[in-house]
Formats: structure tokens, sequence, C-alpha cells
């Protein structure tokens, strides 16, 4: 049995000075993708139609810095040591949790200066957003990282997995747990969940904390399978606290705003 393989090239589009990698097309194409679907839900709702363009145009940028910095920050010795590394974010390392800090603190204040209800864009932005992940997670595939620890062919194969995916997860001589593929099967179920509560009389701000919750959930127990968590201490997974705070925040303030009777925001 061969037991050696040509993982896929990183370089999806190769123009000579100028090289476009497939972890930026898988980026870019959840971005836009997510877009998209926000701009169709924003109009049904009564918004404008460049509100959710102009709100990307501020948060995406800053998204991409906080979730570099939030990276860089728990793998510092390495940056210390190779410092022009720390804006090579075509390679990888961007912190899920940093992206949705920077796109929490965007919003946050683009609600206020355009007078929107936050949770209302949050809302209509949730089947985005985790829709974006699922389609982001193969650009770790490309890359060969934010995988699991090592496997065995066999196990890979009881999977009934295509064998690209099983190759492209043979790694200097070892075969590694596809956590990039596990993350991304759980966000696109969790878009479908999101997508057919949209026909539920929730209340405001209820589909996004529902999204924090579905992702926060699956998201621990996957981190728990991976060989290169971001560590809060020599035991403490970052991801794993992390979603583990958001978990209770989130099932915190529903609990309170129903408490609130805040109204009830799904249009049909």
């Amino acid at each position: 049995m061969k037991t050696t393989f040509e993982p896929i090239d990183r370089v999806a589009i190769d123009f000579g000075l100028v090289q476009i990698y497939w972890y930026s097309v898988f980026i870019i194409s959840g971005i836009l993708i997510g877009l998209w679907l926000a701009i169709r839900e924003s109009e049904r709702r009564g918004l404008p139609k460049e509100t959710f363009v102009d709100l990307v145009f501020f948060a995406l940028p800053i998204s991409i810095i906080v979730a570099r910095i939030y990276y860089v920050i728990f793998q510092w010795d390495y940056y210390i040591e190779h410092p022009i590394k720390i804006i090579a974010i075509w390679e990888g390392g961007l912190a899920m949790h940093g992206v949705l800090l920077g796109a929490v603190m965007t919003i946050v204040v683009f609600a206020k200066v355009r007078d929107i209800s936050f949770w209302k864009l949050t809302d209509i932005l949730a089947p985005s957003l985790i829709l974006g992940q699922a389609i982001g997670r193969w650009g770790n595939f490309i890359n060969q990282e934010a995988h699991g620890g090592p496997v065995s062919r066999e196990f890979l194969e009881s999977l009934y997995l295509p064998d690209f995916i099983i190759n492209q997860m043979y790694i200097e001589g070892t075969y590694y747990h596809p956590t990039f593929l596990y993350e991304s099967l759980w966000n696109f179920g969790g878009f479908i969940i999101l997508m057919s509560l949209r026909q539920v009389n929730l209340k405001q701000g209820e589909l996004f904390l529902t999204y924090i919750i579905y992702y926060s959930f699956g998201r621990f127990f996957i981190e728990g399978l991976r060989t290169d968590s971001l560590m809060l201490t020599e035991y403490l997974r970052m991801a794993q606290v992390t979603s583990i705070v958001l978990i209770l925040v989130a099932m915190l303030i529903i609990w309170y705003r129903r408490k609130k009777n805040i109204p009830i925001s799904v249009i049909r």
C-alpha cells in the first residue's frame, strides 16, 4: 500500500509575482457567501441592502487584525523569533474567537452610529457567520493544520472519507484526525438549524445567542482532539475555556432577556 502522498499545493493560482492561496480562496468565499445571505435577510427585515456591505467593510479588517493578534499572543515564543511571520496570515493562524471578538466590537460601534439594534444585526448575521466558518475550515485542510492527534489509515477509511481527504491527513509519515472536517460538518449542521429557527418566534437576539451556544459546544469537544491548541496554561486550552464562558454568558443573557420580556424579532 502506498504510504507517501504529495500534499495539495497551497497555491491555488500562481501569477508569478502574485500567488493566490487556497486558504485565502476559502476564507474569501465564506465571507462573500455569508454577505450575500445577510444582504438578502436584511432587505427582508426592512434594512437598506448596503447595511451589511458597509458593516463588512469595517468588520472584516478589524476582525482579521484582532484574530491575528489573538493568535500571535498565544504563540509568542515562535513569533518573537520569526517576527516577519506575524503578517503571513495566508499561512494560517487566525483564531476564530479573535474573529468573533473583532466582529462583535465592530458591530457594537456600527449599531450605535447607524441607530440599528445590535441584536437585530447579529440575528441576521448569525447563519452567515457559521456558514463562513464551515467553508473557511477547508483552508485549514489545504494547509494541513488544525488537525487532531495521530490515527491509523484504517480509522480514516472507517469514516468513509474520500481518498483526497485521507491522503491530505498524511503529514510527515503520520495520519491525523481531520478535526477541520469535524468542525466544518458541525458548522454546516448549525447553519441548517439557524436557518430553520428563522421560522420560529424567537426573542430578539436569541438566534445569535443560539449560534454562540451551538458553535461553542461543538468547538469545546473538537478542540480536545486538536494538537495545535492555543494554551492558556500548561493544561487549559484557551478555546475550551472561552467556549465554556461563552455558553454560560449566552444562556444567562437569554434567561435575563426573557425575564425582561424582550419583544419577538423574527419576521416571516
